[in-house]
């Protein structure tokens, strides 16, 4: 847990895909002095990466890249979703933000105190949340410069059994859920979805987590902007929490690349 590790990077694809693999949760790296303002002692700090990281969903995309007949850009956060997480909105709009949840946790997976409760969000949200939403911004705008539109593919993962954090957590847990918005999601890459994760034990929609990830300034309002989620459930490819991946991870992998070049440049 230095400062070694870049905040996020941008993986180059090929000039003509519009896809762009977006993987935020996949790291584990907290600098030293976000570390410092953190209350849990190393061990449970540990134990809370376990839980609340997307383990090898980063493995996943980089593997399914290299597959891709045409290969699709990638967005990796290389910090933990502790430091910042850039998928919830830094205002009170989100409602994980009540349970102290929201771009900066307060709290833990199982409902403890991560940070004080007044813990003032702003100099995180300066130092990581708003250099990382511009740079996916660009990021989004170039795929629409070169081809015209561009296509999110967020690559998450998600427990077996429901953690306590969890809002919606009664619901179906299908072992490839996938995330959609009414207005940036359209129906036949939601199709496109289901048939490549198929041979993965099959998918369902929005249970347990529902919505995608689309940078604000085209949320609702650029149509040529596609948005989807693939929550992937741990069990189907590691041990939990936190261990190593099995042979479910080549299938994953395989499954996205297939959905990758179901989205046509």
């Amino acid at each position: 847990m230095s400062h070694a590790a870049p905040s996020f990077e941008l993986l180059p694809g090929a000039a003509d895909s519009p896809v762009l693999l977006h993987v935020p949760h996949s790291a584990r790296a907290i600098p030293d002095d976000v570390r410092a303002g953190i209350v849990l002692d190393d061990t449970a700090l540990e134990r809370e990466l376990d839980h609340i990281t997307d383990a090898h969903t980063a493995e996943i995309a980089e593997r399914a890249a290299a597959l891709a007949g045409v290969r699709p850009w990638r967005f990796v956060n290389r910090l933990s979703r502790l430091v910042v997480d850039p998928e919830r909105f830094p205002d009170e709009r989100e409602e994980m933000t009540a349970a102290g949840m929201g771009a900066v946790y307060t709290r833990t997976t199982h409902r403890a105190e991560l940070r004080p409760a007044d813990t003032d969000p702003e100099p995180l949200l300066a130092r990581y949340f708003r250099p990382y939403a511009a740079a996916m911004t660009r990021a989004v705008a170039d795929r629409l410069a070169a081809t015209g539109r561009a296509v999110i593919i967020d690559v998450h993962s998600y427990p077996a059994e429901p953690l306590p954090y969890e809002l919606h957590g009664s619901g179906p847990r299908p072992p490839v859920c996938l995330g959609t918005d009414t207005f940036h999601t359209p129906p036949d890459l939601t199709e496109s979805a289901r048939r490549a994760f198929a041979a993965c034990g099959g998918t369902g929609l929005d249970s347990p987590f529902a919505g995608t990830y689309v940078p604000l300034d085209f949320y609702g309002t650029d149509a040529r902007v596609g948005a989807l989620m693939v929550e992937i459930r741990r069990d189907t490819y590691m041990t939990e929490p936190g261990g190593p991946a099995g042979p479910g991870l080549d299938r994953l992998a395989t499954a996205l690349a297939a959905l990758v070049d179901a989205v046509r440049p």
